[in-house]
Parts: C-alpha cells; sequence; structure tokens
C-alpha cells in the first residue's frame, strides 16, 4: 500500500532530519580517500559495525526493535552493504573528486526511478529531461578527468560509483514499500553487513595492520556517516515525501566535493564547477516536474 502524503507538520522534520544526514554525509568520500589504504571490505566492515552500536540502547530497552522479516533485513544489507562497498571501490580506481560527482547521481535517481518503485508516482517529461542533464554532468565530470593532468584516461572505477548511486537511491525508495519497521533496525541491518564485510575480507583481502590513526578515523566514518546518518536518513524517509527529500540531497555533492578537494589538494577545474552545477540542476528540475 502506498504511504499517504506527508503533511506541513511531518515534511519540516523530515527535512531536519535529512539535513542532518546530509550534514554528515559531506565528510564520507574524505574519509574514504583518507583510508583508501585499508582494505575495501575491511573498512566496510568495521566502519558498519560501528555504526550500528548506536542502535544497542533502543535494542536493550526493547528487543523486539530487531524482530523485522527477512526480506526487509535483506533489503537492508543490500542498501548499506552494496552503496559502501562499490563507493570505496570506485574512490580507489577513479579520480576521487569526479568518482564523487558521479556517485552523487542517487538523489537525481531518487527522483526519475520513484515511479518504477512507488505506486502513483509517474514520470513526466521533465524527468527525462533531468536524467539527461544529470547523466551529461557525469560525462563532464569524466572527461574533464581525463583531459587533466589528474585523471590521466578513462578509469573504471566510475563504473561502481554509478553502481552505488543505483543501490542507494534503490533502496531509499524500496524502504516505502516494505512493512513498516522501526528505525533502530537500521543497526540490524549495519550489523549483518559488517559482518559479512568482514567475512569477504577474511575470505578475500590480505591482513594488514591498521595504525592509532587509523582506527580513529574509521570509528569516526562508522559513528557519522555509516550510523548516525543512517538513522537520520530513514526517519526522514518515513516522515517525509521522497522526492523533497531528493532535492534536498543534492546540498551533498557541494559540501562533499569541497570537503575532497581540500583533503586532496585539488583546484576547482571548469569540468568539476560545470558537472557539479549540471547535476544539481537536474535534481532541481526532477523534483519540480510534478
Amino acid at each position: 500500500m502506498p504511504q499517504a502524503a506527508p503533511d506541513y507538520a511531518c515534511a519540516m522534520p523530515a527535512n531536519l532530519y535529512a539535513l542532518g544526514a546530509i550534514a554528515l554525509w559531506a565528510s564520507l568520500a574524505s574519509l574514504g580517500v583518507s583510508l583508501r589504504h585499508v582494505p575495501p571490505f575491511l573498512l566496510t566492515g568495521l566502519a558498519l559495525l560501528a555504526g550500528s552500536l548506536l542502535a544497542l540502547p533502543f535494542v536493550l530497552k526493547d528487543r523486539q526493535q530487531w524482530h523485522i522479516p527477512a526480506s526487509t533485513l535483506l533489503l537492508g544489507v543490500y542498501g548499506l552493504f552494496g552503496f559502501h562497498f562499490l563507493l570505496f571501490i570506485a574512490l580507489r580506481h577513479a579520480p576521487p573528486v569526479e568518482a564523487n560527482l558521479v556517485n552523487y547521481l542517487w538523489p537525481l535517481f531518487m527522483v526519475v526511478l520513484a515511479p518504477l518503485f512507488l505506486p502513483g508516482v509517474k514520470l513526466r517529461a521533465g524527468h527525462v529531461v533531468a536524467a539527461l542533464l544529470g547523466f551529461a554532468g557525469a560525462a563532464v565530470a569524466i572527461l574533464g578527468a581525463r583531459m587533466g593532468a589528474a585523471g590521466g584516461g578513462w578509469a573504471w572505477g566510475y563504473l561502481p560509483a554509478l553502481g552505488s548511486a543505483f543501490i542507494w537511491a534503490s533502496y531509499s525508495l524500496l524502504t516505502k514499500r516494505v512493512p513498516a519497521f522501526p528505525t533502530a533496525a537500521i543497526g540490524l541491518f549495519g550489523l549483518v553487513s559488517g559482518l559479512l564485510s568482514l567475512l569477504c575480507h577474511w575470505a578475500l583481502e590480505p591482513s594488514v595492520a591498521l595504525s592509532g590513526r587509523d582506527g580513529a578515523l574509521i570509528a569516526v566514518m562508522g559513528l557519522g556517516p555509516l550510523g548516525a546518518a543512517f538513522f537520520l536518513w530513514d526517519r526522514a524517509l518515513k516522515l517525509g515525501d521522497a522526492r523533497q527529500i531528493g532535492i534536498l540531497s543534492y546540498l551533498t555533492p557541494l559540501g562533499s566535493t569541497a570537503l575532497l578537494m581540500l583533503v586532496s589538494g585539488r583546484a576547482l577545474s571548469w569540468s568539476i564547477g560545470l558537472a557539479a552545477a549540471m547535476i544539481i540542476g537536474a535534481a532541481v528540475l526532477g523534483t519540480r516536474s510534478k
């Protein structure tokens, strides 16, 4: 059953929750680049386990918080595990700033894919134009990296960046289709995803020794963009309109790209600026196309 449209009283707190998640996610790519020497399965696993700890106070108070259908748990693992693993792969195998912009097609995907995942939501001509503009922006970012000194050519890491965008958009939309679940269940998503990641690390990756700095950065990543942000995002989706939240999400590439350029020492280029403007403009157009 499609959920009823949220009223104004619900929209305001939903937007605040979304903005909180967006602020935390702005640091994700920079943390990922700072930890790019850590094997991706290990990084994903440790960070997700750290983030799942935030749910413990709620679960200890009421264990029913984690009693959810298996299909809902699988959806959560698909979103949390799939998105972050592909993102960390992308940041290792493509120029980070450009890969980050490609990954931030996910808010546009939320708008364009909403008619496919949510009953009663229709695809308009403006959505199609927005999709074309957004993908053109991603192409500008990739071609700009190829032409610039930092790029050096096509990098296959753009493909997992695109895949991570699709996974997070589809996960966000599908949470509105499954039976309602407590926000604390996000901690179970992170716990199972983290354990799966560590199992893959044990089976597929070489063991490494982490420094104290690595541990501190992983803890920050886990408690922030891979922890509290999930809980805030889930509350936003439960209270608000996915299309309205989608447009707020385009504040993320602005903050994320600026912080990532600062960390990586990259100067602002015409291609990065144009790509960011095109992708953000696509989201605005897509969200306003009722």
